[in-house]
């Protein structure tokens, strides 16, 4: 798919004579370099660095000895530091969108991001403001500007990528902008096993290092078939695998972002692994032919349409569950709301089953929810954390991070979903709380006699035992599959 029509491949300056700038394309077979198309492309690919401040909570190195208290304890107490990441992009229209990855311009952890600066090729930093993000697919669109159309570039057909194909990076890996490397197409829908809807990656052996990221993979034509996203690599360095997220896969995701469309993907709702090895040949089924179903999520689409932990799933809507498609990918590319039929293997049997596929919570939603069922190789979630609902003052007053109970959360832990408190998600080790023995997944319900339904309803608790100089709290707490019980958690010191 073509985000620009009507213009040569490769960079491209925007021309009131509407004259075209003519291809470079290197003749078939082994190429005899690739200066020449390097040269055209190069002014549209952008280095991307950000900075940031993030927030660090300190420990006493003499916690748990003799000298402890000596200089003071200083655990629980927050400190800011700086810090820069640096990534790769490139520019696909006259007027400056620029593309990336959406973790070149994430914050780390409880960081925010102060600054986004593109600089071009030719040295020029501008300031880019963020048009919108895609956590679950890692894509992200800037905005930058000026008086003079910008050179640009276009995505290609990936669909039409083949091993063996050649291939140029262009990046800023460790800092070294405007760096070039050459490769072929290693593997096409290549799956690395992470259960993400997007684990469906162009393969190649061009070098790609920490600092490409989110820059582009061209072919021969000069136009963008992949954005560079990952290595696998034992050292952390190139090995010869690096993955790129194919242009039919990123092209309309950018498109919605650049015109402020929220994206949504279709949910069902289970934890699935591949039908292969010793699964395989026990239920006497094909290696890597569809994906066992693990289990059913209560009150979720599959739960609702009868899909039961033990099945397999064969066909998503007349689509075959392979390794290149899989059953995360085709059900995120469904509409939600859309009834599909899906064909399952149970029990020796054949059967359909219509549902009707839900919208997939965010990838912050699905990383709670991971946390309480401890699963891995869910259909629906990825792995990850957390800390957008957390409080400071709780943090660094209790030593705890929590989260609202939700419905979803509720289902997790075995409770009512009408069931109210917030839920803890981390434990400062050495606090009070952890001494206590509180965990994640416990509920608390009320905090000094006063229920909590939210986090600021803690938060207030807190603050005000720490203002009329109140050394502990008393929590109401449940724990999975128990009754509530009252404790006492003494507020880390501060000096």
């Amino acid at each position: 798919m073509s985000l620009i029509t009507g213009h040569p491949a490769g960079a491209q300056v925007a021309q009131n004579d509407d004259s075209q700038i003519a291809k470079v394309v290197p003749r078939a077979g082994a190429p005899e370099g690739f200066a020449d198309l390097t040269a055209q492309l190069q002014p549209a690919v952008v280095n991307i660095s950000t900075r940031q401040r993030i927030k660090v909570q300190s420990q006493n190195p003499f916690a748990g000895t003799p000298f402890e208290g000596m200089f003071g304890n200083r655990g629980g107490q927050t400190q800011t530091r700086e810090a820069q990441s640096l990534g790769s992009g490139f520019i696909i229209s006259a007027d400056g969108y620029v593309v990336t990855n959406n973790h070149v311009i994430s914050p780390e952890g409880n960081g925010e991001i102060e600054e986004i600066t593109v600089t071009t090729p030719d040295g020029t930093d501008y300031p880019a403001k963020i048009v919108g993000k895609d956590d679950a697919s890692d894509l992200a669109v800037l905005k930058i500007s000026r008086t003079k159309p910008f050179p640009f570039v276009k995505f290609g057909d990936s669909a039409k990528a083949r091993p063996g194909d050649w291939v140029i990076a262009i990046g800023n890996p460790f800092g070294l902008g405007g760096t070039v490397t050459s490769g072929i197409v290693s593997a096409v829908y290549r799956a690395t096993g992470s259960g993400s809807p997007y684990d469906r990656y162009i393969q190649t052996d061009a070098s790609i290092n920490r600092g490409n990221s989110g820059g582009p993979l061209f072919d021969m034509q000069g136009n963008v078939i992949g954005i560079n996203n990952a290595i696998l690599s034992p050292s952390g360095g190139s090995v010869g695998i690096g993955l790129a997220i194919p242009a039919e896969t990123a092209a309309p995701i950018v498109k919605k972002l650049m015109d402020g469309q929220e994206i949504e993907r279709g949910y069902l709702g289970v934890q699935i692994q591949p039908v292969a090895g010793d699964l395989a040949d026990s239920l006497g089924l094909p290696q890597n032919r569809g994906e066992f179903v693990q289990a059913v999520e209560p009150g979720q689409p599959a739960a609702k349409a009868g899909i039961e932990p033990g099945d397999v799933v064969t066909k998503v809507d007349g689509k075959d569950v392979t390794n290149d498609q899989t059953l995360s990918f085709l059900v995120a590319n469904v509409k939600p709301g859309t009834t599909i039929p899906v064909e399952l293997y149970r029990q020796g049997k054949r059967r359909t089953v219509n549902v009707t596929v839900g919208k997939r919570p965010s990838n912050a939603e699905l990383a709670q929810s991971q946390m309480f069922n401890g699963n891995d190789g869910d259909d629906d979630s990825q792995s990850g954390s957390d800390s957008s609902s957390t409080s400071e003052a709780i943090a660094d007053n209790l030593g705890l991070q929590v989260t609202p109970m939700t419905a979803r959360i509720a289902a997790q832990l075995g409770v009512s979903p009408d069931t109210k408190g917030v839920v803890v998600l981390g434990i400062n080790p050495s606090s009070d709380a952890a001494q206590k023995g509180m965990s994640r997944g416990d509920i608390i319900m009320s905090a000094n006699y006063r229920a909590i339904e939210s986090v600021s309803d803690l938060e207030a608790v807190v603050k005000k035992a720490r203002s009329d100089n109140r050394d502990s709290v008393l929590l109401q707490v449940k724990k999975r599959g128990r009754s509530p019980q009252y404790a006492a958690i003494r507020l880390l010191r501060k000096d």
